[in-house]
């Protein structure tokens, strides 16, 4: 998995790979055969008292010393490059996936774990592709060269090889062994930190509110400290390599010393073949030594890599039917058929039944209890979710059959958290239409009840809002997200409980500002307040999932209990009084 991962990723780099070879082949070509010239050096120039030939093979070791470091260089600056896209193509491949999940699909893997397999797991998949190419490449050139050419100094000699290579590859082979499930582990709770983190970081006030920064401590240090344990787990086991590995360097190094001065001394080996028999060992070890640092890299690698393609493998659940028709901006007309909704593996369908029209130039009301369904209802018109069961049309289609930028181009959604992205008020406001000018920028803040404080703000349009609208209140940041919809023009408005953070007064401004804006367009408008959709040509009224009354205020203030029960809790607790029988008269 993680090298056809990488493969895959290498594939448009060809030209770029095959250099990085070649290069790396020539640079250990020519680190293999110094040692040999420096034998020539010692054997036929040094012990003969040739100058002229010290003089010629030294020349020529400086100039194949120039070129293998001139190889070196360009190899490792290339191998860079290709290391860096590799990373560049998986954070985009990862981004562009992410960015057609459906919510379900976000919430089975979690944001946290999605932020950290998009940052540190394709971290970890960049660096081990570039050690490949700067370590990887080399080694097995540099051991079997090495081999081969200490065979050629001396073949008897050479029989420590044979004990000495199955020694070091069994110890360091069990060492990375154990290392596979410690670096899955420190993966997994490199999420589990992310999401503590996240939760603090964006729920601090409530933390602080309540009193709940011990706790919250506690709950990061056990988080912290399980990472930690993993972490040193997985270091105590990778610093038993090196020591293994300089261990068997030394001990072979007095091996060689020692028989080879024996040979020497019986007059079967030279001086300078040992001096270079003693640097191919140094060479074939120290190319072991790489390909074991690298297996130190790829469990870690191949964990990060398995969390990476899961992610790329999953199947939004949301996606353009095969044969989806492109269409321009659908009409207003809404028409949503038996829809159903459940969770995969829930026992219970979130929404069962839901049957309702809604008209260009109408106001369709959702009201219920928390978790009666409305938001998923909200986000089944712009297939954020698909219902499961039953059919939604939009301007007489039904809108799985309709590519999702026509249909989601035809809507503007206020979602029920309102979120503004850095940028200006005005690169806000504009997600709604890009092209939309100044003059219209300004028109929908009017609508929305949000160009008072616009002005007010330093710069007007060009103010700058951080990232959520952190630094705007909570209705500032509603009427923007209102700002939002209305500067599309779309065919149908979603409110999803949008005007909660809006004092009454400014509720019905706003509501009154809509009806002229929106008198083309189906509006849905999810809301707790009885007050803020009294006034709607059709209310639903939802419970645990289902429609449990649907008509106009009076309507229903006639023949529907629950909603009668949500009247008559809503006034009474205002000025309690009987508010059943004041809103009935």
């Amino acid at each position: 998995m993680l090298f056809r991962l990488i493969a895959r990723n290498l594939a448009p780099h060809k030209g770029a790979l095959v250099a990085v070879v070649v290069l790396q082949f020539l640079s250990t070509i020519a680190s293999l055969y110094l040692p040999t010239l420096n034998a020539d050096i010692i054997d036929d120039g040094v012990v003969k008292g040739n100058i002229g030939l010290i003089m010629n093979l030294g020349l020529w070791m400086l100039l194949i010393t120039a070129g293998q470091v001139l190889c070196a260089i360009t190899a490792t600056f290339l191998s860079a490059q290709l290391a860096m896209g590799v990373g560049r193509q998986i954070r985009r491949d990862l981004f562009n996936k992410v960015e057609t999940f459906s919510s379900q699909e976000v919430g089975t893997i979690g944001a946290p774990s999605l932020i950290t397999r998009t940052t540190n797991d394709v971290q970890q998949v960049q660096m081990l592709t570039l050690m490949s190419f700067t370590l990887m490449v080399m080694a097995p050139i540099m051991c079997i060269g090495g081999i081969v050419l200490a065979m050629a100094q001396d073949v008897p000699l050479s029989g420590l090889l044979l004990v000495i290579l199955p020694v070091l590859i069994v110890a360091i082979g069990l060492i990375v062994r154990v290392l596979v499930p410690t670096f899955r582990k420190v993966q997994h709770q490199l999420d589990d930190i992310n999401g503590v983190l996240r939760e603090q970081v964006t729920g601090i006030s409530v933390i602080r509110a309540f009193g709940r920064r011990d706790y919250e401590a506690d709950r990061f240090a056990t988080a912290n400290g399980n990472l930690t344990a993993s972490q040193l787990r997985a270091g105590r086991l990778m610093s038993l390599m090196f020591p293994t590995i300089f261990f068997v360097v030394n001990v072979t190094s007095v091996g060689v010393l020692w028989f080879g001065g024996q040979r020497i001394d019986a007059g079967d080996m030279q001086i300078g073949a040992l001096t270079a028999f003693l640097s191919y060992i140094m060479q074939i070890l120290m190319s072991v030594m790489m390909a074991m640092f690298m297996f130190m890299m790829i469990p870690r690698a191949a964990v990060s890599a398995e969390r990476i393609t899961e992610v790329l493998d999953t199947e939004a659940s949301v996606v353009d039917a095969p044969g989806a028709v492109e269409v321009g901006r659908l009409d207003g007309t809404l028409r949503v058929t038996d829809a159903a909704f459940s969770y995969p593996g829930a026992q219970a369908p979130v929404l069962s039944g839901v049957t309702f029209t809604a008209a260009p130039g109408s106001t369709t009301a959702v009201i219920g209890s928390t978790g009666s369904g409305k938001s998923t209802l909200v986000n089944l018109i712009p297939r954020l979710l698909d219902a499961t069961v039953g059919t939604i049309e939009l301007g007489g289609h039904n809108i799985r059959d309709v590519a999702l930028s026509g249909l989601r181009g035809s809507i503007g959604l206020v979602p029920q958290k309102a979120y503004l992205f850095t940028g200006t008020v005005a690169s806000n406001v504009r997600m709604g239409n890009p092209e939309a000018t100044d003059e219209q920028v300004w028109q929908a803040l009017e609508t929305a009840q949000a160009a008072d404080f616009v002005r007010d703000m330093p710069g007007g349009l060009d103010a700058p809002i951080e990232q959520g609208g952190s630094n705007v209140s909570g209705g500032q940041r509603q009427r923007l997200c209102i700002a939002r919809a209305v500067a599309a023009r779309p065919s149908v408005y979603l409110f999803d409980d949008s005007f909660s953070a809006l004092d009454y007064a400014t509720d019905a401004k706003l509501r009154a500002a809509l009806k002229p804006v929106t008198r083309d367009a189906a509006v849905l408008v999810v809301a707790q307040r009885v007050g803020t959709i009294r006034d709607a040509d059709n209310i639903l009224v939802l419970d645990e999932g289902r429609v449990v009354g649907q008509g106009t205020h009076e309507q229903l203030l006639l023949d529907c209990p629950t909603y009668q029960e949500i009247v008559t809790s809503q006034m009474s607790a205002d000025d309690g009084s009987n508010g059943f029988q004041e809103v009935q008269a």
